[in-house]
């Protein structure tokens, strides 16, 4: 009997140790499948807190991208990694959870705070919801939220979770605060490209239902300048133009038939009193 118990105890500790190992938290492994985190992981390493992380069951890190991460890599060892230690939430949190939060704003505990070093909550982060978007900042009251959430690199359901934030918190005590990034420039649209001929412009409505009145070829017809009314009466005839055209026949010399007639009656005139003259003589 004894010796079943003791097989069982021992079947039940090789299980937990199993178990414990396959749910350990390893930030080292997870970080170094990711190259554009491969600062964030060299500092960890550097400040010593990648021992104390993987000692942790649940956690997520905040985690910077190279660039990202740059504003504050030069900063003195004891400040740098304080600052980290504030990038280090003792809960599980992915997308879904984050998204899933009912308040607002969300104060969570980060690491710095269990070491017993905080004040004033800058051992705090404080998450909030703003316009469909997530933000990270430091739990201080008045402090600016403008770490933005990116994505979910990693996630481990409850034990580790890897999020990625657009800039580093720094909460008042810890160092000066970073800056945010300015927007980046806009680029001028290009110039349209000369054009070689003036476009003929398209008929307007208008102009497209005369032409479609019109026979092919023949060009739209215009309408006159002003149209009679038809309440005004119609224009007298002009007298004077058939006055002026009667004086002109009037007026109009002689032919050359009228001519002749004219002296041959002269003649006539002339022998007739000739002759009449003779026989008064004999």
């Amino acid at each position: 009997m004894g010796l079943k118990v003791s097989s069982s105890l021992l079947c039940l500790t090789i299980l937990l140790a199993v178990s414990s190992i396959v749910s350990a938290v390893n930030i080292t492994r997870v970080l170094e499948k990711y190259p554009e985190f491969s600062t964030m992981m060299e500092l960890l390493a550097k400040t010593e807190l990648t021992p104390i992380i993987n000692k942790r069951q649940t956690i997520t890190v905040l985690a910077l991208s190279n660039d990202a991460i740059g504003s504050i890599s030069s900063r003195p060892e004891e400040e740098l990694k304080n600052i980290l230690m504030n990038h280090v939430i003792l809960d599980y949190f992915d997308e879904l959870k984050l998204k899933a939060l009912k308040e607002k704003s969300t104060l969570l505990t980060t690491l710095y705070q269990s070491t017993g070093l905080g004040q004033q909550q800058n051992g705090f982060l404080n998450c909030t919801k703003s316009n469909g978007k997530i933000y990270f900042g430091s739990g201080v009251k008045g402090a600016p939220q403008t770490a933005e959430y990116i994505t979910t690199v990693f996630r481990n359901p409850y034990n580790l979770s890897v999020v990625q934030i657009s800039m580093p918190i720094v909460a008042p005590g810890l160092g000066s605060p970073v800056k945010v990034p300015p927007p980046p420039p806009m680029s001028s649209p290009p110039a349209p490209s000369p054009k070689k001929g003036a476009a003929t412009p398209a008929p307007g409505p208008a102009e497209e239902e005369d032409y479609a009145d019109a026979p092919p070829g023949a060009a739209p017809e215009t309408a006159p300048a002003s149209a009679p009314s038809d309440d005004s009466p119609a224009p007298a005839p002009d007298k004077s133009g058939k006055k002026k055209m009667a004086a002109a026949d009037e007026a109009e010399p002689p032919s050359s038939a009228s001519n002749a007639g004219l002296s041959f009656g002269a003649v006539l005139v002339l022998g007739f009193v000739a002759s009449f003259v003779g026989s008064k003589m004999v």
